[in-house]
This record gives C-alpha cells, sequence and structure tokens, in this order.
C-alpha cells in the first residue's frame, strides 16, 4: 500500500508562493531530484500541474541539474485532478470525476510514496482523511501574504522528523494525531483549617490526608 505524502517548500509564515520564494540552492535541489526519482507517482491539482508543466521540453539555458530533474519528472507517473482541463500532457492521467475512490484505489494498489503537490487539492485529501504525512520545507523567509500550505483548518498533526536538508532549508514532518491525549483530571480545592500553632509537616499530612 502507498503513503500519501503532501509537501511544499514554504515561508515561515507559512505561505508557498515559489516566484517569491525564489529557486533552491544546489544542495537542495539535488534533494528534490533525487526525492522525485524514488517516488511512485505524484498527484497534482490542476493550478499546480500547469506550473509544473514547465519541465515538460527543456529549454536551452538550463543547466546539468535542471536536465536532471526534467527527466525524473518525466519519469513519474502523474495524475491530474481537474473538472476544467480537457487534456493533460505525456505520463499523465486526467481525473475528472470522484478523485477520492481513484485516489483510494492509486493507495491500495501501489507501493511507496505518492505526493500530493497544491494546497487546495491537499485540503480536500486531508478532510478524507487519505493523506498519510506532511512534510514541510521551511524557507528563511517571509512572505507577509499569498496562499497558505493549509488551504484551511490544519489537521490536528503530531512532529516525527525534523531535517536539515540545506542551509537554508528545513524539513518538518508530521503524521496525523491519530491519538487522544488523556484529558487531566482537576484536583479537588481543600480547606485546610487555620492553625498558628500547627507546624509545617502537619500542614503537609493534613493535606495529603485530604487527596487519599
Amino acid at each position: 500500500m502507498a503513503k500519501l505524502v503532501y509537501g511544499l517548500s514554504q515561508s515561515l509564515d507559512g505561505y508557498v508562493d515559489h516566484m517569491k520564494l525564489g529557486p533552491p540552492v544546489p544542495a537542495a535541489f539535488r534533494h528534490f531530484i533525487e526525492q522525485v526519482r524514488g517516488l511512485a507517482g505524484i498527484i497534482y491539482g490542476r493550478r499546480m500541474y500547469e506550473i509544473m508543466r514547465y519541465w515538460d521540453e527543456d529549454l536551452p539555458d538550463w543547466d546539468a541539474e535542471d536536465r536532471d530533474f526534467a527527466v525524473a519528472w518525466r519519469s513519474q507517473p502523474k495524475w491530474v485532478v481537474s473538472r476544467s482541463l480537457k487534456s493533460v500532457g505525456p505520463n499523465a492521467t486526467l481525473v475528472a470525476d470522484d478523485f477520492e475512490k481513484e485516489i483510494r484505489r492509486l493507495k491500495a494498489e501501489l507501493a511507496g510514496e505518492i505526493h500530493v503537490a497544491g494546497p487546495v487539492l491537499a485540503q480536500s485529501l486531508t478532510e478524507a482523511g487519505l493523506i498519510d504525512e506532511y512534510q514541510l520545507y521551511l524557507r528563511p523567509v517571509v512572505l507577509g501574504g499569498g496562499q497558505p500550505f493549509f488551504a484551511g483548518p490544519r489537521p490536528p498533526l503530531h512532529l516525527v522528523a525534523s531535517d536539515l536538508i540545506a542551509d537554508d532549508l528545513i524539513r518538518l514532518t508530521y503524521v496525523p494525531q491519530t491519538e487522544t491525549l488523556p484529558r487531566l483530571r482537576p484536583l479537588p480545592l481543600v480547606a485546610v483549617p487555620f492553625d498558628a500553632n500547627l507546624r509545617g509537616d502537619r500542614i503537609d499530612s493534613l493535606c495529603r490526608a485530604r487527596f487519599l
């Protein structure tokens, strides 16, 4: 069974505008190349898929790492959740109806990690209880506004790992909080009769007796 992972780079205040964040440093870019190579596939919303189609065809100003990422990205199967698109590019499948059912099928039939790209789509999958892991890649910038990583209320999460990926990139890994934390029972209020002749150890014993 595959694991569904939602992860994006974001600012310290939680926004995912890739144009304002700028390109990753070389060490971080190499991390993403290796990550994409190891995936079982990628699920996109329409807007994120249209952004990522930048990698469909080589450009003359690309360096070796750009080409490496493009090759890795093109090799991965992609599913695009959209009712407005009529067609998608190479190695991609359009999912127009009942996308929750299709993604449940993918999770059941595939192995490894399937990545989810796009905050709005990720929110829908979060509400359906389908996302198994959240990867927050923090960049040391503050944007002050834009598209937030969580498009809706943040789900209850539990931090399981933190990794320094590059000098300016930290990854925080969370999983959904499934355990209900025990509620603390309030201690009863105890009225201790005041007696100026009571010693401290006697008062302590009185208090202990009332709580037993």
